[in-house]
């Protein structure tokens, strides 16, 4: 990467932030203000639109488009077990899976504007260092929001790991998606080619995202579902640039 293309990506990357870091506090504070008191189905639907804004601000600002693969199930709620390369999945997954709950590291919630609107999203925060009462944790609350009819996001790698590496998958969304009697649905993608993790440079290109067909969880052992759902993330994670 020669230095002109390094200062070109940025000067675009740094146009990014700066929408970002303008948006995240508009929608935190105004919808802490206004929307506090609504139900999270209503609630949350306001919360999105932040997220939209941001997305399209990545592809005003960085090039960063999106390729859907796949359709949505009309089938609700499921647990979404997700690969994590990126901060991109963030973002969209939320907006794109709505209603939607994520499993989030406790630390997130503390962080000013970005933590508050993750609390008003109904996020659960767990404690990475605890690994029994974070699946305790996300059990009890997991199975409650499927049981409002909210979707449940988990990252099952539970940290962000380069394109083209596979992290180490816990079995634990299975269990919870066991427990409820609801379907997982996989979902790959390579947000990772485009915006490495710990990375502030966006490089311009097209995210594919791959929705996978729900996985029947009816009497099915957690590990093995978890399993299956990894190898299908894995599988087409490979197939992808």
């Amino acid at each position: 990467m020669t230095l002109p293309y390094k200062v070109w990506l940025g000067l675009r990357s740094g146009l990014f932030f700066v929408s970002y870091a303008l948006i995240t506090p508009f929608f935190s504070v105004t919808g802490i203000v206004f929307t506090w008191f609504l139900p999270f189905h209503v609630r949350g639907r306001y919360f999105v639109i932040g997220n939209a804004l941001i997305i399209f601000c990545l592809r005003l600002f960085c090039g960063v488009r999106t390729r859907v693969v796949g359709e949505l199930p009309v089938q609700q709620p499921y647990v979404a077990l997700a690969k994590h390369q990126s901060q991109w999945e963030t973002f969209y997954l939320q907006w794109f899976l709505f209603p939607v709950t994520t499993v989030v590291k406790k630390e997130l919630l503390s962080v000013p504007f970005f933590g508050w609107a993750l609390r008003m999203m109904n996020a659960i925060g767990i404690d990475r260092s605890n690994p029994r009462a974070a699946m305790r944790q996300t059990m009890e609350q997991g199975t409650r929001h499927l049981a409002n009819n909210c979707n449940l996001l988990i990252f099952p790698e539970g940290t962000r790991v380069p394109h083209g590496v596979r992290g180490k998958y816990a079995r634990g969304g299975a269990g919870i998606a066991v427990k409820a009697g609801v379907p997982i649905l996989p979902i790959a993608h390579n947000a990772g080619r485009l915006w490495p993790p710990k990375s502030l440079l966006i490089r311009p290109g097209t995210v594919t995202l791959w929705i996978g067909e729900l996985i029947d969880t009816r009497d099915g052992d957690p590990k093995a579902l978890a399993e299956q759902a990894a190898e299908w993330i894995e599988q087409h994670c490979d197939k992808m640039p």
